[in-house]
């Protein structure tokens, strides 16, 4: 798990920025394996939703950031990623993609027919492929921020966290943020954390929540909108993510890495200190945040859980 529990889940729980610097060296992406978890998921949903996972703002240019992220990706990981400026190669997957949106198969892929990958970037308008290559390469979602106007103008998001990419596209920091219940200190720290991410350092931050669904994919027109129906506490979900900027400080703008993560709660919280912990953190939530994170209906049940293996 790519997950810092001891740094996230602290008493009293506070929706804030939590941002802390990258140490030098430590990696921002992560390769996915041929048929593993997040790429299977990342292909049902780029194969037949896309157009809610891949967006992008009127006339904004992506392509200086995607540059400067695939150089990142050969920088990380040479063994998985290759590019020349022009074309990126996904080595473990046998595709490469162009700028152009050409795409080729090199090598037969290693799991199903050996070629989804480069079938489902065919699916893709030949704008989306590279962006299309780096979803399916990685297990990151990406995301560009502008810090020249606070906006959100790209995204690349096939696994959300109970939220719709679509209704964020070119919306202003302030406004993605004006949902979260109790969370003016994340608003009011709009301006400082755009040009945190925006200049020279790097950054991380981690997110989570306890959640009645097991796939990594949570756009809300396909989860249950009664929530916890169908789940146990016992039976629940731990949903992570670890979040970092790759910054671009000559163009005021810096890729926004999410790394989603979902795990049993019960192997997840598999120690009385952390059981102890999360308690103390959901039990010191108000009820706003409890609404906003869809654990007003279970958080008696579940701290009487956490309580007994704390």
């Amino acid at each position: 798990m790519t997950f810092d529990f001891d740094a996230a889940v602290r008493a009293p729980f506070r929706m804030q920025p939590g941002l802390r610097r990258l140490a030098a060296g430590q990696a921002q992406l992560t390769p996915l394996d041929p048929g593993s978890r997040h790429q299977r998921e990342k292909l049902a949903v780029l194969s037949a939703f896309w157009p809610q996972a891949l967006l992008v703002r009127p006339a904004f240019d992506a392509g200086p950031a995607l540059a400067a992220l695939c150089r990142h990706a050969v920088d990380e990981h040479p063994d998985a990623w290759a590019w020349d400026g022009r074309r990126a190669l996904a080595l473990r997957l046998g595709t490469a993609a162009g700028v152009d949106g050409e795409v080729e198969q090199i090598a037969r892929g290693r799991f199903g027919l050996g070629d989804e990958v480069s079938r489902c970037l065919q699916g893709l308008p030949a704008a989306w492929r590279l962006a299309g290559l780096l979803s399916l390469a990685f297990a990151e979602d990406l995301a560009i921020v502008d810090g020249n106007d606070g906006s959100i103008p790209w995204l690349a998001v096939a696994l959300p966290s109970h939220w719709a990419p679509e209704e964020k596209i070119g919306r202003h920091f302030a406004e993605v943020h004006a949902p979260v219940a109790d969370g003016e200190l994340l608003r009011k720290a709009g301006d400082s954390l755009l040009r945190l991410v925006t200049g020279s350092d790097r950054w991380e931050r981690f997110v989570w929540n306890v959640t009645d669904q097991p796939r990594l994919h949570a756009h809300p027109a396909r989860v249950d909108r009664l929530r916890w129906q169908h789940t146990a506490v016992a039976e629940a979900w731990w949903r992570t993510e670890r979040q970092t900027f790759l910054s671009l400080p000559e163009r005021r703008q810096a890729v926004f890495t999410i790394h989603v993560e979902v795990r049993r709660l019960a192997t997840a919280i598999d120690t009385p200190a952390r059981a102890a912990a999360l308690h103390a953190a959901i039990a010191s939530m108000s009820e706003a945040v409890l609404a906003y994170r869809g654990l007003t209906a279970v958080r008696t049940p579940l701290l009487d859980w956490l309580a007994s293996r704390s």
